[in-house]
């Protein structure tokens, strides 16, 4: 565990991972119920787990890591034990980005005005004047992890971050399998905010047109495919065995 802690926080120093965001605001329709709301077999709701998760990640790297929820107004909580065991821990929800064109809150916009959001929440927390330490928004990232995944958050980080440091002229990073990018399990750079501002003031929301020409894909091996992208009720106890297996 020391030594996995050493090496995260060595990378750190040149990729910064400046905040966390869990998208929970999908509408679940072929799952009958939010998923942010499953329940795992452990008896932990995925909301929960994933915040969980980000909050060991935050652990292991000695840093206040803001965790953003996403859950597009829908008031999911996070377990009161959580929060209590971790007082010191920086947990926030926010509201998808409201586009300069758009007359009111965008109740479909999709997962960029998430993302979108995040990013301006971390550019204003950069530029609070109570931190001594402003990061450079140019080697900082925000780490993207969607609630129809069980890749732990931790896990995730490590297997981007190699990939980060080598794309020095990429902006995202996100996993890939045989024949899909993942891009809500990935990261962003904070200095990309601008660009995906005007993207989606200009009316586009579409995920992979904005990323295709900034991407570096990560490869990752079928054990992880079986913890992603479940939208049924049998894709989810699918990706439970699989968790019970990593």
């Amino acid at each position: 565990m020391v030594e996995v802690a050493d090496s995260l926080i060595e990378v750190d120093r040149l990729n910064r991972l400046a905040g966390i965001v869990i998208l929970a605001g999908g509408a679940s329709k072929r799952m009958g119920t939010p998923k942010a709301e499953l329940i795992l077999p452990t008896g932990e709701r995925l909301l929960d787990y994933h915040v969980r998760q980000a909050l060991e990640l935050s652990t292991v790297m000695m840093s206040n890591i803001p965790i953003m929820i996403a859950d597009n107004g829908r008031n999911f909580t996070v377990n009161h034990d959580l929060i209590e065991k971790n007082p010191q821990s920086s947990i926030f929800y926010i509201t998808d980005y409201l586009s300069s064109n758009d007359n009111k809150q965008i109740e479909t916009g999709g997962a960029l005005v998430a993302i979108e959001s995040a990013l301006q929440s971390l550019k204003i927390l950069a530029n609070a004047p109570e931190l001594t330490e402003m990061p450079d928004i140019r080697s900082s990232w925000l780490l993207v992890i969607s609630c129809d995944s069980l890749i732990p958050v931790t896990n995730l980080w490590q297997k981007l971050q190699p990939y980060m440091a080598q794309a020095t002229d990429k902006s995202v990073t996100c996993l890939t399998d045989d024949s899909h990018l993942y891009p809500l399990l990935a990261v962003y750079r904070l200095s990309i905010e601008p660009e995906l501002k005007h993207y989606i003031d200009n009316g586009q929301r579409q995920v992979m047109k904005f990323i295709k020409p900034i991407v570096q894909p990560v490869p990752f091996a079928k054990a992880w495919q079986d913890l992603t992208n479940f939208n049924t009720p049998k894709d989810f106890a699918r990706a439970c065995l699989a968790l019970d297996d990593l």
